[in-house]
């Protein structure tokens, strides 16, 4: 896996203060992307341990809500396994963090990934200029859902939980 940066004290990308982890390869391309350069899997630079130190010094701090992976995909085949491998451990080391993962895939499509069994929330769908809302929150375009993943994994309802300002309370996965 390569990443492109680490985001400390971020506030956009997922519910209070957070760690970001940007990584490198996305095949969505989406237009108007704010993050094209992380688009080339082989960009960026390899994520090593020093990188994973950055991130568990952030997570160390007790007003840092938890980890938000983005990019990129972090679904991209480049990352998928260390990703997981990185939310595991997380998941281990943290249990009270919250884990937030964004992808321009499809709810539908990733719901059986062995990772979203450490997934908090996940934000889905492609970026799309044309349902660009600068007013949403955590996502960027009205076709993204911001989707509770543990309480969906738990339905037997189709219908899918949609997470709305204030609904996500800490330490509920």
């Amino acid at each position: 896996m390569r990443y492109h940066n680490i985001t400390k004290d971020d506030m956009l990308n997922g519910d209070g203060l957070r760690v970001v982890l940007w990584v490198a390869g996305c095949s969505h391309c989406c237009k108007d992307c704010q993050n094209p350069i992380t688009w080339d899997p082989n960009g960026g630079i390899p994520f090593d341990e020093a990188a994973k130190q950055e991130i568990f010094d952030q997570l160390d701090k007790p007003y840092i809500s938890g980890i938000t992976f983005s990019g990129g995909d972090p679904l991209h085949s480049a990352n998928r396994l260390e990703v997981r491998n990185l939310m595991a451990e997380i998941r281990e080391k943290y249990p009270d963090k919250t884990i937030w993962l964004y992808t321009g895939d499809l709810w539908e499509n990733v719901l059986h990934y062995a990772m979203m069994q450490y997934i908090d929330v996940l934000v889905d769908g492609e970026f799309m200029a044309d349902k660009k809302d600068v007013k949403l929150l955590w996502k960027g375009s009205s076709n993204q859902r911001v989707i509770d993943v543990q309480k969906s994994l738990k339905q037997t309802d189709p219908v899918i939980p949609v997470l709305h300002c204030g609904d996500y309370s800490y330490g509920n996965h």
